[in-house]
């Protein structure tokens, strides 16, 4: 039996032809029970089992671009931010609420490449460009969680430089380890809370076909637009749901380094360049994680070329310039790396 789904004057239907090729049409409630029959029984051959992932089929050429980009930006996220990792744990001069949180913003970076970044290299390699439906709905959970966790962490990175700015005398005391503890449990509760609320649901959307996804990866809005049934309104709550967290995140954030640098020019007489070279890195970060996520979640259907370059920024570009823009400009950073290198190998263990 096929099933087909099509529009006609802005209305979706659905139909199947049946074994003797006569078509009849099905409401979107009745195709998703028999969906679920069949496939409980064991007899659904046309549900979708595997998406193809279009963005993946592209030239050698391309390919041969796509997989050297990939692996350079994949080595730079995991070499920087272990890196960082492995200085704040070690060097016993990075153990501070700032660090405490850098380094874990640092390993949710990798995790976050790591969803979709090696997959894409291995299928580049392989001419494979076929996820199956169970791989699909994994990568978006991690995807959600690791995006929730990383949006937590920002916020609790924003509220640390304001304690430490707004109320240098009471930091240790407002940033204590239970305080900086608090904020990373949070934030992992908040992505698992985050995913799983959309993932609820979309798990039992009936997919009948298409399974073509234009798009480098798997995500809710991608997804659900397969859907044999009337997306309209499961859109809205991925919109509502990942467009207002990040949407809301984002401006929470540009609100508190504004209240920052207000409250800096006030006490300093409008000298803004101490607050500006202390906050710049974590503005710039902020712009580049936010950006992509405002245009993919809080636009409803962004134009598919500007939805592959923003998985770019957000999974490749961002996780790897989090530790060039930290390191670079972070002068403890600097001087913990040159310690490093003037330890013996045995003695950083010891």
């Amino acid at each position: 039996m096929i099933y087909l789904k099509y529009q006609e004057g802005g209305k979706v239907i659905y139909g199947h032809f049946n074994d003797s090729y006569s078509f009849s049409f099905l409401s979107s409630d009745h195709l998703k029970s028999t969906l679920l029959s069949q496939s409980m029984g064991g007899l659904n051959d046309s549900v979708v089992t595997e998406l193809v992932l279009l963005a993946l089929s592209c030239s050698r050429e391309k390919k041969i671009f796509l997989i050297l980009i990939c692996t350079l930006f994949y080595l730079g996220i995991i070499l920087g931010n272990l890196l960082i990792l492995f200085l704040v744990i070690f060097d016993s001069r990075l153990q501070s609420p700032m660090y405490f949180l850098l380094a874990n913003l640092s390993l949710i970076d990798v995790g976050l490449s790591s969803t979709t970044i090696p997959k894409i290299i291995t299928d580049l390699l392989n001419e494979y460009n076929v996820i199956s439906f169970q791989n699909c709905m994994t990568q978006i959970c991690f995807i959600h969680i690791m995006g929730g966790v990383e949006m937590v962490l920002l916020i609790a990175m924003a509220f640390d430089r304001c304690a430490a700015i707004c109320k240098p005398l009471h930091y240790l005391k407002i940033m204590n380890p239970k305080t900086c503890l608090s904020f990373v449990l949070t934030g992992w509760v908040t992505g698992v809370i985050h995913a799983m609320s959309q993932f609820g649901f979309v798990i039992n959307l009936p997919f009948c076909g298409p399974n073509k996804v234009d798009s480098f990866y798997c995500d809710f809005p991608k997804i659900i637009k397969l859907a044999c049934t009337d997306s309209a309104k499961y859109e809205f709550i991925v919109t509502a749901n990942s467009g207002f967290m990040s949407t809301g995140t984002f401006i929470l954030l540009i609100l508190s380094y504004a209240f920052i640098l207000i409250t800096v020019w006030k006490r300093s007489s409008g000298d803004l360049s101490k607050a500006f070279v202390t906050l710049s890195a974590h503005i710039t970060v902020v712009f580049l994680f936010f950006t992509p996520c405002v245009f993919l979640y809080a636009w409803p259907s962004p134009p598919p070329s500007l939805d592959k370059n923003l998985f770019i920024v957000d999974f490749a570009i961002t996780p790897v310039l989090n530790p060039v823009i930290y390191t670079l400009r972070n002068k403890d950073i600097r001087v913990a790396i040159k310690r490093l290198l003037k330890k013996r190998p045995y003695s950083i263990f010891c």
